[in-house]
């Protein structure tokens, strides 16, 4: 019982995915979001690999709990996302993952280009961590 985790970015898309038990995520990588076509095509292949029961989409929200212009275009994201899924689609609140990634990052001393390879990719496993968690 996997479950698929998402951080959806204009430039870059990260993936994680939970252990069988649903109870940790782990980084999948990130993906170039070089185009819908493009980026489902490849999603499509992890969804494949994993067969995820659902998948969690990070919701970028305001401080104040408003929806922005990321929000919506995250929202577009997952309209798209259900031409090759379908399963269960959760869109969950992502404050502040970001900002738990770049700690996490700054913690474990990854500078470069590293860091920018695997932020995103931080940033979807504490958003299914998140998720994860809330359930039990």
């Amino acid at each position: 019982m996997r479950i698929l985790g998402i951080d959806y970015g204009d430039s870059r898309v990260g993936v994680a995915v939970s252990d069988l038990m649903g109870w940790t995520a782990q980084g999948v990588g990130t993906l170039k979001n070089s185009g819908k076509k493009t980026l489902l095509a490849e999603l499509l292949k992890i969804i494949r690999e994993y067969s995820p029961e659902a998948i969690v989409v990070g919701l970028p929200k305001n401080m104040d709990g408003s929806e922005g212009f990321r929000a919506e275009a995250t929202k577009k994201f997952v309209e798209n996302l259900k031409t090759i899924y379908q399963g269960e689609i959760i869109l969950w609140d992502e404050r502040l993952s970001t900002v738990g990634a770049e700690r996490y990052l700054n913690d474990t001393n990854t500078r470069g280009k590293n860091r920018k390879k695997v932020l995103d990719t931080v940033a979807a496993c504490i958003i299914l961590e998140n998720y994860l968690s809330s359930r039990k």
